[in-house]
């Protein structure tokens, strides 16, 4: 039986991974979907398997979002379709190899897909969200937002970008009735590795979590109101020690004289 939708939800890299995983628990829950990613075909089975399975009306949209002019076609439709209720901002690569191992057009091409397709996106829904009284936005960031340490630094600076814009807008929209999450997956099995340089099997298993469950600890932190979820982290109280610690930070990052452990040296 077919449920009352709960509109629709625009998903990137959507046509496999967690993108896929995310459509088929969406379409589950009552949302119609439009999908976006680069592989057609794949496109076309999913949402011909997801359509059959539960009911839902699925679009599909072919683009490649470091292309500026695929991007702008699903600008436009985040712009022009009243429908959309909820953006899965899910679609980016990442790299493994450290900085004098890397290609700096890959990593320009990095930035570009998980930066700044991500950022058009979002000024391209949220105005319809305003004007409509509500939205949701997730946005998938990693662990390496907070800890650039592990894997490329350009990868970890672009989801540090990631979750900076998200606790920016968190704050901007908090009366707007506007959803905003962050989640940050550590390693997660699909086929990001490959892509970026290290094949899962090379990574250790104990750290790496089945996308499926993945999915499913982002979306439960979704339905618990969580503003950032990281879904192997035992113990959320870690996670608001350390916001605790930061907002602590705040109020003395920008003073009108330098710290007194400063001052001694200055002549």
């Amino acid at each position: 039986m077919t449920q009352h939708s709960k509109g629709t939800a625009l998903i990137t890299g959507a046509s496999s991974g967690i993108g896929a995983i995310y459509a088929n628990r969406l379409a589950r829950r009552g949302y119609d979907l439009i999908l976006v990613a680069r592989n057609h075909a794949r496109l076309d089975g999913l949402a011909k398997r997801l359509t059959d399975e539960t009911g839902r009306a699925i679009e599909v949209i072919a683009a490649d979002l470091g292309n500026k002019a695929d991007l702008g076609r699903v600008e436009k439709v985040l712009h022009q379709d009243a429908s959309i209720t909820l953006l899965v901002n899910n679609a980016g690569v990442g790299a493994t190899t450290p900085l004098l191992a890397s290609d700096v057009d890959k990593m320009e091409e990095m930035i570009a897909l998980n930066v700044n397709a991500l950022t058009r996106l979002t000024y391209a829904a949220v105005p319809g969200f305003v004007e409509r009284g509500g939205g949701a936005i997730i946005n998938i960031a990693s662990i390496v937002g907070i800890a650039p340490e592990v894997l490329n630094g350009v990868y970890g600076g672009s989801k540090a970008f990631v979750l900076a814009f998200t606790l920016s807008l968190q704050k901007e929209l908090v009366d707007r009735n506007i959803r905003i999450q962050a989640v940050l997956p550590g390693a997660t099995a699909t086929d990001f590795w490959g892509i970026a340089g290290t094949p899962l099997e090379h990574v250790p298993s104990e750290i790496v979590m089945p996308a499926e469950d993945m999915v499913d600890a982002a979306l439960a932190g979704f339905d618990f109101g969580e503003r950032i979820t990281i879904p192997s982290l035992p113990d959320a109280a870690d996670w608001d020690a350390y916001e605790a610690a930061r907002q602590k930070l705040i109020p003395n990052l920008s003073l009108n004289v330098p710290a007194t452990r400063y001052r001694a040296g200055i002549s």
